[in-house]
């Protein structure tokens, strides 16, 4: 039976194993970047094409083609998942997982002729705590399930609501039954949780940056790294800076100490902006103090220009989230 495993980046690591024919992964960031457009996906699954860029095809990421059949990366992502017997989708709890989760079940609502081979891994942790190595050949302690119409609807719902242009269908989701993704409801709790506050104006992550600081967590390397200190889950090191970065370079600071070349360094450039994180040393600023102490709302001193899911957040635009979700 030819297998093949469709994955995030975060699982590339079930390339090195022997569970499937070929590994494919995505590398998109939901959390963060605004959406693909309709028209770039559509691109993005079809045919290859000479004329798109490195990266906005399917097969330029994850897989490592043998060549016996490299010529398969020229195909429509639909057709070249019909010659496998099963589709087996592997994505963690983590929530920019279950964004491409739910992404991915999407598309294949659209491709009717694969969902008899679609199988769906319910993963209860984050591949960031698993073993590929350990976890060899035997899967037989991880659920896994048909991928059926009640799989495919819950993900459509999802993606449409992350999509649009006010998180309020996102807010009213985790009311409703998302039993047919077990992992969907947390995971949208916590995206909500990093709109900005009511009272402060940030979002879960930075204020969480705040709070390690003022308990003298002074280095980038535990606010961006030690993952279960900060207690959030959404972003990775470079999202982390950026988020700091608005923290510490704006026009009232709540952060000190973060290295003024991060302001001229180019975002794509990662290794310099590592190297400056590094040196910084932080602490906050009399205003960060307040903002920490819900006296002062960072967003009413400081530009807001982000997006989360459809939704452009703007200090015009600006939805918030405590324990319900304020209009702006």
């Amino acid at each position: 039976m030819k297998r093949l495993i469709l994955t995030s980046s975060s699982g590339s690591d079930l390339a090195k194993s022997e569970l499937a024919e070929i590994v494919i992964f995505f590398f998109f960031r939901f959390a963060w970047d605004p959406l693909p457009s309709p028209e770039y996906l559509a691109a993005y699954f079809g045919a290859r094409s000479g004329t798109l860029r490195t990266g906005d095809h399917w097969s330029h990421w994850g897989a490592v083609w043998p060549r016996a059949f490299k010529d398969r990366s020229n195909l429509p992502f639909a057709e070249f998942c019909e010659r496998y017997d099963e589709i087996e989708l592997w994505f963690d709890p983590n929530p920019e997982d279950q964004l491409q989760l739910i992404w991915l079940l999407d598309y294949f609502d659209s491709c009717p002729q694969l969902l008899e081979k679609l199988r769906l891994r319910l993963l209860a942790s984050d591949f960031f705590d698993m073993s590929i190595e350990r976890l060899g050949n035997s899967t037989s302690h991880i659920p896994v399930v048909s991928v059926t119409a009640n799989e495919l609807a819950t993900a459509k719902m999802a993606w449409q609501a992350y999509g649009a242009p006010t998180p309020e269908a996102c807010a009213d989701l985790v009311h409703k039954d998302l039993s047919a993704l077990p992992m969907l409801r947390l995971a949208l709790l916590d995206l909500l949780d990093e709109l900005p506050s009511p009272l402060t104006g940030l979002g879960a992550t930075e204020l969480r940056f705040l709070e390690l600081i003022a308990r003298g967590f002074t280095l980038t390397n535990a606010l961006f790294h030690l993952r279960s200190l900060r207690g959030t889950r959404i972003f990775l090191e470079f999202e982390s800076g950026w988020l700091l970065q608005g923290l510490a370079h704006g026009p009232r600071p709540a952060v000190a100490g973060l290295d003024d070349e991060l302001r001229t360094i180019d975002r794509e450039n990662l290794r310099d902006r590592h190297a400056a994180y590094l040196r910084s040393r932080l602490s906050l600023t009399e205003f960060g103090e307040a903002v920490l102490a819900r006296r002062e709302d960072f967003s009413r001193h400081n530009p807001i220009d982000r997006w989360w899911g459809g939704t452009h957040l703007t200090n015009d635009r600006l939805w918030r989230y405590g324990s319900v979700l304020t209009k702006p």
